[in-house]
């Protein structure tokens, strides 16, 4: 144990060792923040050469439901933490016996199954888009019949950034539509016409006390987030619902860490809950400027037990995710991109650039919130005209 830490009672300090389950770019940037503030760092990674592992004080090899593996993160970390959902909830429990873990195992358990999510939130009367299980061919007829068309299927496991799930425009449709996703276990949701998506990344620490950032406004492309600027144009009376929702939503899960809570907004100006997300999320990136405490610093706080940071912004700003695409004809002009010296590049190390796999994102501080976007988005043109 490090000198001046408590863990019986849940507080580590600096230099404590603490750890991340998960090795993509939130481990990194969670990584990032805990050695800025002292803590020795590691991760449990499938390989060496992931962006967490690259950054990381120490690296355990192995998957996350590895025993072994497992072993070896309780032997080098004080307080463990994860950067997705789909970590196995025994795992983490077994975990939780011998370590901090924070968020727990139950506040997983719920958010990465869309089913219990689903349930949980009727459960709390949390405001959310009309479903139905479909586990059977006769849920999917009564789905179909109580929703109406269209609707969209989605699986209950392993869904992201829009994978594991089909819009059925024609009831006749359904039934291939099911077939496509192997016939597993989904929710059909209504359709919901939305005016504008949103997001409140929440933090909330052991004692229970939360903060929520201000609410981002999210554009997706294909299903994968493409900007977020914030604070969101939608109003102080929505704004505030949005946060105090998001509270609700992190009190109610008992999470401590960080929490994304992604809402759609209708015309009428009525706040749908999506989808939770137990740990940090995309939209929170640009936290890391514009925020007087980072959303992965806010995760290092509430592993460590200690006081959250405050979640306001200290400027407006804009953030724009590059994908694999810039790079499809060749070396990006950083230079170009750069010509702005407001704009903030963050790469995540991924040795090979695929179409729509998340390779870094642009962070635009500015006074107006759309000029931020439009800047951001420009430095991403520029990353695309090739000399």
């Amino acid at each position: 144990m490090s000198a001046g830490n408590d863990a019986s009672d849940g507080v580590l300090h600096p230099p404590a060792s603490i750890a991340v389950i998960g090795s993509g770019q939130l481990g990194r940037m969670f990584i990032q923040a805990a050695q800025r503030m002292g803590y020795e760092a590691g991760v449990l990674s499938a390989t060496a050469e992931t962006p967490a592992a690259q950054v990381a004080n120490w690296t355990v090899l192995g998957p996350p439901d590895h025993l072994p593996a497992l072993r070896a993160l309780a032997d080098r970390a004080e307080a463990v933490t994860v950067e997705f959902e789909n970590v196995s909830a025994p795992a983490l429990r077994w975990l939780a016996r011998r370590r901090i873990v924070r968020p727990g195992w139950r506040t997983l358990w719920v958010s990465q199954n869309r089913l219990r999510e689903k349930t949980f939130l009727a459960r709390h009367g949390i405001p959310h888009a009309p479903w139905r299980p479909v586990r059977t061919p006769d849920e999917l007829a009564t789905a179909v019949r109580e929703l109406g068309t269209p609707l969209i299927l989605k699986t209950s496991d392993s869904g992201y950034d829009g994978k594991g799930q089909v819009l059925v425009e024609r009831e006749a449709d359904a039934a291939s539509a099911w077939g496509s996703l192997g016939e597993t276990s989904c929710v059909a949701e209504g359709w919901v016409e939305f005016a504008a998506e949103a997001s409140v990344v929440v933090a909330r620490g052991r004692d229970g006390q939360a903060a929520a950032f201000p609410v981002g406004l999210n554009h997706h492309e294909k299903h994968i987030l493409a900007t977020t600027t914030a604070p969101a144009p939608v109003g102080p009376i929505v704004a505030q619902e949005a946060r105090e929702t998001a509270l609700a939503v992190a009190q109610a899960l008992d999470a401590v860490g960080v929490l994304c809570v992604e809402f759609f907004l209708t015309a009428a100006g009525r706040l749908l809950v999506n989808e939770i997300a137990p740990r940090p999320h995309n939209s929170g990136h640009l936290t890391m400027e514009a925020a007087y405490t980072s959303q992965f610093e806010q995760q290092v706080r509430a592993l460590c037990g200690l006081p959250l940071g405050s979640c306001d912004l200290a400027s407006p700003a804009a953030m724009v995710n590059l994908l694999g695409d810039v790079w499809a004809d060749g070396e990006p002009n950083w230079s170009r991109a750069l010509s702005d010296p407001g704009v903030k590049l963050h790469l995540y190390g991924k040795r090979t650039a695929k179409p729509g796999r998340k390779m870094g994102h642009i962070t635009v501080l500015d006074p107006s919130p759309e000029q931020a976007l439009a800047r951001a988005l420009a430095a991403k043109r520029g990353l695309m005209e090739r000399s």
